[in-house]
């Protein structure tokens, strides 16, 4: 009974350790978990289907459909992966300049841009990897474009960024003293 009771203290030891490491660095567990699962899902997407396959998860609803797109959202300026790449270098720089000093700023901002950045370098690894972005996403209730993970941390990023400006400009005051520092 007691080596029962130690090795379940042990398991709630380790629950307790990842639980802790994730909180201590949930920046770093976001950044990483949406660039793992985009791949991931993207990889799954390559492996297992063909171009223009779709399966539905909810009849004329919600669909897994491979796209191969070679633009920007909504497949905006195909193949222009020189620029789609520079401007995601460019904001992976800011956001490696500022990461610094976000740190004490407003927990929407840091996790939006965290979520943006995130999405940015998922889509630029397809781009530099293979020339396109696989999108799988397909919410045909709303005739939505094809998307991706990588898309959804984006958009997040980009509201929370975006509520924050327009909403909170007492927070931005800071976030202004920040850069300047």
């Amino acid at each position: 009974m007691k080596s029962v009771i130690k090795f379940l203290k042990n398991v709630l030891l380790v629950i307790e350790l990842t639980f802790y490491i994730a909180y201590v660095h949930l920046e770093k567990v976001l950044f990483v978990g949406i660039i793992a699962l985009d791949q991931y899902s993207k990889a799954q997407i390559e492996i297992n289907m063909f171009p223009g396959e779709t399966i539905p998860i909810i009849q004329d609803i919600f669909h897994i459909t491979y796209v191969q797109n070679p633009g920007a959202a909504f497949g905006i300026m195909p193949y222009q992966q020189n620029f789609f790449i520079g401007i995601g270098s460019l904001m992976l720089v800011f956001a490696a300049i500022y990461y610094s000093r976000l740190k004490n700023i407003n927990v929407i901002m840091k996790y939006g841009g965290i979520c943006a950045a995130a999405g940015a370098l998922a889509n630029m690894i397809d781009r530099v990897r293979t020339g396109i972005v696989i999108d799988l996403l397909d919410m045909r209730i709303f005739n939505f474009p094809v998307f991706n993970i990588a898309d959804i941390a984006i958009v997040i990023g980009m509201i929370s960024l975006m509520y924050m400006v327009l909403f909170k400009s007492e927070e931005m005051e800071n976030f202004k003293e920040v850069r300047q520092s």
